[in-house]
This record gives C-alpha cells, structure tokens and sequence, in this order.
C-alpha cells in the first residue's frame, strides 16, 4: 500500500493521546534505568564523584525555568516541531532553519550513542549468563530493525509499548531505592552529597553535562502536538511532569547509590565500571536486591535501552515530517501512511541514516560505551542547551514584540525565560570547559565534537532555502 501525498499546509498526524501517553514517551526517552546505568557511572567516575546527585538538581533547575517559557509561548505556535518552530516564530525562519539542523544533529547523535550502549549491554548481558560471544554491533543493528518495524506503524503502538516497559523499570529502581534505604552503606543515610565542598570538587561540569543529557527528549512534549487529544492543556501539564518526575527521579536514585555505596568510594566504583572492571547498577542491585533483583534489572535495562531507542526515533521521524511540510526537507518526508497514519516514509529515512553513521562508527573500531555512547551523548548535550537557549530567547523577543499576549505575566514571560538563558549559559560554559574529559581524547578532538553542533546552526541559517511561511497558523 502506497503513502499520499497531500498539500503541504494540510498534512497532519493523527492520534489521540492523553498527557499521561505523552509523558510515558518523554520519560521513555529520557529512559531511567539506561541513565542510571550509563550516565550516572559517567557523571561519578569522570565528574564530581559523591556531588554527582547536584548536577542532576542543577539540571532539573534550569529545565524547569525553560519550561515556564516553553509552555506559555504554546499556544501561539499551534503546530508540531517543538523548537524549531518556537524559534521560527520568535527569531524569525532564518534562525529557525539553523535551529532544525541542530536538532536533527542532537536527536541523530543521542539516538546513535544509545544503539551503541544497548549493543554493549546485550554483549554483556549474554556474556555474564555464559552464553556464546557475539560482537556487539550485531545486537545493535537487530535492535535498529526492531525499532524500524515499530516507527513505521502508529504512534499508540510504540506508546503502548513504551507504557509498559517504563513501569517495569520506574517499579524496580523504586523497590531498588528503597530497599538501600531500608538497609544503607557503610556511611548510613549520608547528606554528604548536598555539602558545597563535596559536589564542587571534581568536575562538576561533567555531572551537569551527562544530567542534561539524561533530560534530552523532554521538549518532546510538543513534537506530538498533532496527536495529542487537547493540545493546548495536554503539552503544557506533560511538560511540566516530564521534568519534574525526571529530575526527581535522577537525583533520589543518584543519592540513593552514594548512601550505598559510602561518598568515600563511589567515584572508585563508577571508574571501575567505565573500565569495564564490574557493573556499578547491576553489582548494587545484586547486593541490595539478591541475585534475582540483579536478573530483574538487567533485563529491564535492555528494554530501558529499547525503549529510549525507540522513542528517540519516533521523534526524529516527526521532526523530519514537520520540516518536509515546510519545504526545508524533500517533499516525500511529509507524507502520511494511508493505514499506519505515521510519518511511515520519514521513519524509513531515519532508519537508514543511523545505521549508515553506526555502521561507520563500527568500521572504525569504536569503543561502543565510552566511545560512541559517551562522545555522542557529549555532542547531543551541547546539542539541546544550544536548542533551549535560542527557545528561550525566541520566547523573549515574541513576548516583547506581543506585549498584548503576555498580559502582565512578567515572571512566565520575561523573568524565568531570562532566568533560563543564563542557567543555560552557564550550562554550556560547564559543559565545553570539560568536554575533553567526556571524549577521552585530544584537544582537536574534543573541539571538532563540541563545535558541530554550532557548524550544524551556522549552515542551516545560511544555506537551506526559505522555508513555507508559517503565518497562516501562528496567532499575531
């Protein structure tokens, strides 16, 4: 069965999801338990040890303040693309254009990191029950095919699935959470963590970096716009708890981690596990939980990992979609599956593009944790801050230049955007001031990685042709 094609200011996606559908998609993709396994190792061993729980504090913080700005300028920009259209109706197409190659570079990258970490996780995980050795980018391309079949169809699909395994793995890390608690390390229920001079030594930059990364996908939230079933009051509420279930989440589970393992030795433990030397998630559970808790966990990591996969490429396929209708992509991207009622050709073209770049990255010799999941996340992370700060600054300039929408709502339409600008300001000076401690390489490395997010806006601004004008369907 052949996709349509309809005019480009008539195609819409369909759906009718509730804000509870949307927030099990945005915290699929913000996926728990990989976070736990990969991003807080991370944020331990190479970045501020026992403090690491501020950074994801710090995180949540500046988010949150992005997301009052972010949900008031909603209604005035009623149709799918998230930042790209935010920053298209604020700044104007030019920065629009450059803010969509950055997204599609942020959302490209983080995807890919994760398909390398759940290729390692697999390898590990069969070779911890002694099963046969088998290269992890094999498990990494079955996942993409996986993940291929489930895009091209519906989006409820993919959202029931996501349901299912998001409560399986938020069930587990609570009982986790609780039974170390119940039962803490040698230090007992330590606030060490919250102490300046604990959380300021290291690099806390790190543990911001791999913090915001743990968020990315959150804007989400208005990606799914067009099949969400009351927009206007399900974006906004799933917004706000995405973040705050996220932030809170990160933060208790990364104390609960340091109560158990003792501040004096969880950077030691996390170092260890990015050696490969044991698995800090699955090692505490197994002491915390038995070896039962340990096999729980391990597999709901890989359907953590499946499931943030999944939701990634979902919104890379809707991103695709939206930019196609404005006639920044090639048309064929913006066509709707007759059946499936999804951006059926768009999800295709996403599949390809990841396997093209993790198929390179795997001719390369690429270590697939360190390497391919902690480089690319590094990218994605530069990636979003810059997407927020021009949001943020594109909610500025729209409500100035609409002073009669804002309506005397300084704090939502001046105050919290400006505070989010310099949070993220400082944000990304953390984040570029260590990211050679992210890449595990050289200088040169380091600077071609952190700047490719920047090149991606500067070409996008200058060279991709004038967009459709939007005008038609944003509220002057």
């Amino acid at each position: 069965m052949t996709e349509r094609t309809i005019p480009a200011q008539g195609r819409r996606l369909t759906g009718r999801l509730g804000t509870a559908g949307i927030v099990f998609m945005v915290i699929a993709a913000a996926a728990p338990l990989t976070v736990i396994g990969g991003n807080m190792p991370l944020a331990m061993g190479i970045g501020n040890g026992a403090g690491a729980p501020v950074g994801f504090l710090i995180a949540a913080l500046v988010l949150l303040l992005f997301s009052i700005g972010f949900v008031t300028m909603t209604p005035y920009v009623p149709e799918a693309g998230a930042f790209f259209s935010y920053v298209t109706v604020g700044l104007g197409q030019r920065m629009g254009k450059g803010v969509a190659v950055v997204a599609l570079i942020t959302y490209t990258a983080i995807q890919v990191g994760i398909y390398g970490y759940i290729g390692w996780a697999m390898a590990n995980t069969v070779g911890f029950y002694h099963g046969p050795e088998i290269p992890w980018p094999i498990y990494s391309f079955a996942v993409l095919l996986i993940v291929a079949l489930l895009g091209y169809r519906h989006i409820e699909l993919s959202a029931k699935v996501l349901g299912v395994a998001l409560v399986l793995e938020i069930g587990i890390v609570v009982l986790l959470d609780l039974a170390i608690v119940s039962s803490p390390g040698p230090a007992g229920l330590t606030l060490a963590p919250f102490q300046p001079d604990v959380f300021t030594h290291g690099a806390l930059g790190i543990a911001v970096l791999f913090a915001l990364t743990g968020f990315i996908g959150f804007e989400a939230t208005a990606v799914f716009r067009d099949e969400a079933r009351d927009p206007e009051r399900t974006i906004p509420r799933a917004t706000y708890a995405a973040v705050l279930i996220i932030g809170a989440f990160y933060a208790l589970t990364c104390w609960a981690f340091v109560v158990a393992l003792g501040p004096d030795q969880v950077a030691a433990v996390a170092q260890r596990t990015l050696a490969g030397d044991g698995n800090m998630l699955l090692d505490t559970t197994e002491a915390s939980l038995g070896r039962l808790g340990r096999d729980v966990v391990n597999v709901l990591l890989l359907t953590s990992l499946f499931a943030c996969v999944l939701s990634f490429h979902n919104v890379i396929a809707r991103y695709q979609f939206v930019l196609a209708g404005k006639g920044l992509l090639p048309d064929r991207l913006a066509t709707v599956h007759p059946r499936h009622h999804s951006p059926a050709f768009s999800s295709l073209v996403q599949t390809v593009t990841a396997a093209v770049i993790l198929g390179v990255l795997v001719i390369l010799g690429i270590d697939p944790l360190v390497g391919v999941f902690g480089s690319m996340a590094g990218v994605a992370t530069v990636g979003m801050v810059l997407l927020m700060l021009a949001t943020s600054v594109a909610v500025l300039t729209y409500f100035a230049r609409h002073r009669e929408q804002a309506g005397g709502r300084i704090w939502q339409t001046r105050i919290a955007p400006a505070l989010a600008c310099l949070g993220l300001l400082a944000s990304m000076w953390l984040v570029l001031t260590n990211f050679t401690l992210v890449t595990g390489g050289s200088a040169t490395l380091s600077t071609v990685l952190a700047a490719v997010p920047f090149v991606g806006l500067l070409l996008g601004a200058l060279a991709w042709r004038p967009a459709r004008s939007i005008s038609e369907t944003v509220q002057r």
